[in-house]
């Protein structure tokens, strides 16, 4: 009888190291194997933090500096309606932790949107629509920009850590174009987590001086 059962325990028995146990043991060290080959997961760009100060509005201009929420996002009014910390997001327009914005409702008029970084860049500067220091031109109307009648300008800081400093924000009518005098322009800007923003009146004034046809908005990043 003792026969039949040495053959079942031999006929059931594989060769060394063939049990669950080294099955297991073998898949372990393939799955090690594997994760060693994938690459580490690039770092995450992290944002510096940094703080707006001696804001400064055009003169005769309220500086809006809560924001109080109106409701879903509207395109294209240079506005942080949602309160969310962006200005027309979803709208096409870009941002970053600076962003600069305007938006007029006279079609024709050619309002123009310019920046001067700490390090004295220029933007728009000629052609060029982009900074070294990372601030790039987005959106340029009335054109060939995809304005389609809404009229918006757009200036954003593309990186983690903006140059820290004076900045100059200007907001210029560069031609009515047979638009009615005086223009309406709203402007919003994105420090960081908050937004802040105002209206103005462009016009060429009363004795045609051009002062009235520029606003500026200043303030200093630590």
């Amino acid at each position: 009888m003792r026969e039949p059962q040495r053959r079942r325990d031999a006929e059931g028995a594989g060769p060394r190291g063939s049990g669950p146990s080294y099955v297991f043991a073998l898949c372990a060290s393939a799955a090690i194997a594997l994760l060693s080959c994938v690459p580490p997961a690039p770092a995450k760009r992290v944002a510096v933090d940094f703080v707006a100060s001696n804001l400064a509005a055009p003169a005769g201009a309220a500086l809006e500096q809560a924001c109080t929420p109106t409701g879903p996002e509207m395109c294209f009014n240079a506005v942080d309606d949602n309160c969310n910390g962006v200005i027309d997001e979803g709208c096409g327009l870009e941002t970053g932790l600076l962003q600069f914005t305007i938006a007029w409702s006279a079609a024709a008029a050619d309002v123009n949107l310019s920046i001067t970084t700490p390090g004295d860049e220029h933007l728009p500067n000629g052609r060029e629509r982009s900074t070294k220091s990372g601030f790039h031109l987005d959106r340029d109307c009335p054109g060939e920009d995809g304005c389609g009648g809404q009229n918006v300008e757009n200036v954003y800081f593309d990186g983690a850590e903006p140059p820290r400093g004076s900045y100059s924000v200007d907001i210029t009518l560069a031609d009515l174009h047979g638009a009615e005098s005086p223009v309406q322009v709203h402007f919003g800007a994105r420090l960081g987590s908050r937004t802040v923003g105002f209206d103005v009146t462009l016009g060429p004034g009363a004795s045609g001086e051009d002062a009235a046809k520029k606003k500026t908005f200043t303030f200093v990043l630590a």
